[in-house]
């Protein structure tokens, strides 16, 4: 297996597997690990469709909990690219397949209703037409709303899962409010909240939904996750969800 100049190869938090990584393009980070861990999902059998793929991080985590098809879809052909050499890399080509693909034009490559969970990591940070965005192209693409919006991520999820299906995502805390009146446009009921912190006495930098599609009303707050402990270790509990100790 090549890796392509300024690539490198890391292993995974808490698995036994690894994914390639680029400098010139956006790491894996504890929110999609998080997101591969909060997510529910089949086990034994059943369709997962994780948008946003990146690198394909998020599929690679849940694909360690699931004997699940793992469906990827990203946008950018460098970052398609490592994670399907990612997945030769870890020898899970009849599990877990990549589609260089528009999240918005999801409609024409799946079916609907097709999908037992989706999951997404989309980029957080809406696009306004007075503030110039100076990171590189395609870090730009992967932090700001500039090829999806999340109105298009949620609408898409809701065209692929079936009735009953769930979609967990990982956000900022501050679109909470938006992305639960998103999803029940798209016919999706929040059902699960997770707020994680870095520290316990710091406001929560970190957000995960999840939400039902024909769900009925009635919203679980689950407890939240400290990161840190003041003396800038990690916590037990984060220990034990994110490196599984």
């Amino acid at each position: 297996m090549m890796l392509v100049e300024g690539e490198r190869i890391d292993r995974i938090a808490g698995t036994r597997d690894s994914i390639i990584q680029s400098q010139d393009v956006f790491s894996y980070s504890i929110d999609a690990v998080l997101l591969g861990r909060f997510a529910s999902i089949p086990i034994k059998a059943g369709r997962i469709l994780d948008l946003c793929s990146g690198n394909g991080i998020v599929g690679l985590v849940v694909a360690g909990r699931t004997k699940a098809t793992i469906q990827l879809v990203e946008l950018q052909e460098q970052l398609h690219s490592m994670a399907e050499r990612s997945i030769k890399l870890n020898d899970l080509t009849n599990q877990i397949v990549s589609h260089q693909l528009d999240v918005k034009n999801l409609q024409n490559a799946f079916s609907h209703g097709e999908f037992d969970t989706v999951t997404c990591n989309p980029p957080y940070f809406p696009v306004h037409s007075n503030k110039l965005i100076k990171e590189k192209v395609a870090i730009a693409l992967a932090r700001h709303e500039l090829a999806c919006t999340l109105n298009d991520v949620i609408s898409s999820a809701s065209f692929v899962l079936k009735h009953g299906g769930k979609l967990a995502m990982v956000h900022r805390p501050e679109r909470l409010a938006e992305m639960m009146l998103v999803m029940q446009q798209n016919g999706i009921e929040p059902k699960r909240i997770r707020l994680c912190h870095a520290r316990e006495d710091e406001p929560a930098t970190i957000l995960l939904v999840e939400g039902i599609k024909g769900g009925k009303p009635g919203l679980r707050i689950e407890a939240p996750l400290f990161i840190y402990q003041a003396d800038g270790e990690y916590t037990q509990r984060f220990q034990q969800e994110y490196f599984n100790e």
